[in-house]
């Protein structure tokens, strides 16, 4: 079962939207190629306006693939390092995803 570590089946179907998204798919790829980086960063690595990147950012971790950590006038975001087991294994198949970009 997918789903082993307390997750409800509606909260596995929000992680699995987040996800199933082209340009989220980009920005993981990115946090895990930099490690962290700024809503602005993010958003000129993956040619979105900023806006759009904001609410991507927000999403991945309103389901707990991403942290954000604020410093100074910055928000830096990077993939959680501890990602429990359901959250892992969506992460992982969201950055093994074929040749996307």
């Amino acid at each position: 079962m997918l789903y082993n570590d307390g997750m409800t089946p509606k909260e596995l179907q929000r992680l699995l939207k987040a996800v199933a998204n082209h340009r989220r798919i980009v920005i993981l790829r990115h946090l895990q190629k930099e490690g962290e980086a700024t809503v602005g960063d993010v958003a000129r690595a993956v040619k979105l306006s900023f806006r759009a990147t904001s609410r991507h950012l927000l999403t991945l971790a309103a389901v707990g693939i991403i942290e954000s950590e604020q410093r100074s006038k910055e928000v830096y975001y990077r993939i959680v390092r501890n990602l429990s087991g359901t959250l892992q294994k969506a992460a992982v198949l969201a950055l093994s995803a074929h040749s996307i970009e």
